[in-house]
C-alpha cells in the first residue's frame, strides 16, 4: 500500500480515559496452552492491559481464585471484555457482571452480530455503549471501520474506538487500510485501536506506521509455536512501526527520483565518449 500522507506526530504516549498506558500493545488472554505460558507472554510482550471474557471463563469455570491470582500477579491493568455476547442485554449484563468481578469501570464491549462472521452488530453496540457510559462505564468499543457507526459511538460517550482490522481470528492484518487510514485522518485526536485480524507483526507494524494507537492482540500470539517469543517479536513491531510514524514517512512518488542528484555531471551525458 501507498505511504501514509499523514503528518509526524511528536512523540507521546499512549493515554486512554486519563490513564497513561506503559505500552500500546494489549493482549488478550484465551487460548494460550497453559496459564504459565500465557504469564510469560505477558510479561514478554510489555503489555500494560490483558482482556479477560467473563462469559468464557465462566464456561470454564475458572472464575475462581486461581484464574483471577494468576491475572493479578501479572501486574497489569484489566480489560473484561462482553465476547460472546448477541444482544444489548447480554452486554450490558456481562459488563456489570464484570465490573463486580474484577473491579473496574473499564469495559471492552462487544456486541456480535453472528458466530460465522463474529462482525459487530453495530446498532446494538451502539445502544449498549450509550446505556453503559450512562452507568459509569469507560467503553472501548470493537467496531468497525465505518465513520458512522464511529461518529454515534463518540457520541454515546466512548473516549476510545478500536476498529477491526480484519474478523477475529483471521489473521488477514488490515483487510480495508484505505477505509482505516480515513478513520485515522479524520479522528486525529482519538486513540484509535486496531483490535482482530493482526496475524503477523507486520501487520502491527503497518498499523502503527498508518497512525494508530495501539494493537490488541491474542490468536496470533496464543496459537503462535512458541507464544513466548512471538509475543516480544510483536512488541518491537509495535515499537517500531510508531517510531517510523513519529519520524516521518515519506510520501510515494509516482516518478523515479535519485536519491543522489546527477543532473549536469558529465558521467550522465550518453554521447560523452
Amino acid at each position: 500500500m501507498n505511504a501514509p500522507q499523514l503528518p509526524a506526530k511528536a512523540t507521546t504516549g499512549l493515554t486512554l480515559y486519563g490513564v497513561e498506558m506503559t505500552s500500546r500493545m494489549l493482549i488478550g488472554t484465551a487460548q494460550y496452552p497453559s496459564p504459565s505460558v500465557l504469564a510469560s507472554a505477558v510479561e514478554a510482550s510489555g503489555a500494560g492491559v490483558v482482556t479477560v471474557s467473563l462469559r468464557r471463563e465462566q464456561a470454564r469455570g475458572r472464575t475462581g481464585e486461581r484464574f483471577l491470582e494468576l491475572i493479578q500477579a501479572l501486574g497489569v491493568r484489566v480489560l473484561p471484555n462482553t465476547a460472546g455476547c448477541h444482544t444489548v442485554k447480554e452486554a450490558v449484563t456481562t459488563a456489570q457482571m464484570a465490573r463486580e468481578v474484577f473491579g473496574t469501570d473499564w469495559i471492552k464491549l462487544e456486541v456480535i452480530a453472528n458466530d460465522d462472521t463474529l462482525q459487530p452488530e453495530v446498532f446494538g453496540l451502539v445502544e449498549a455503549a450509550a446505556a453503559l457510559t450512562a452507568d459509569g462505564f469507560k467503553v472501548l468499543p470493537y467496531t468497525i471501520e465505518d465513520l458512522s457507526v464511529a461518529e454515534r459511538l463518540l457520541r454515546a460517550g466512548c473516549q476510545v474506538l478500536m476498529p477491526w482490522g480484519a474478523p477475529i481470528g483471521t489473521g488477514r492484518g488490515l483487510a480495508n487500510p484505505y477505509a482505516l487510514q480515513s478513520m485515522r485522518a479524520y479522528y486525529p485526536d482519538v486513540p484509535l485501536i486496531i483490535d482482530a485480524g493482526i496475524g503477523a507483526p507486520s501487520h502491527a507494524a503497518q498499523a502503527m506506521e498508518m497512525g494508530f494507537d495501539g494493537v490488541l492482540l491474542n490468536t496470533a500470539v496464543a496459537r503462535a509455536g512458541d507464544p513466548v517469543r512471538m509475543a516480544a517479536a510483536f512488541a518491537r513491531a509495535i515499537e517500531a512501526g510508531r517510531a517510523a510514524f513519529e519520524s516521518g514517512l515519506m510520501g510515494v512518488r509516482d516518478m523515479a527520483q535519485p536519491s543522489t542528484p546527477v543532473a549536469g555531471t558529465p558521467f550522465f551525458d550518453l554521447d560523452r565518449k
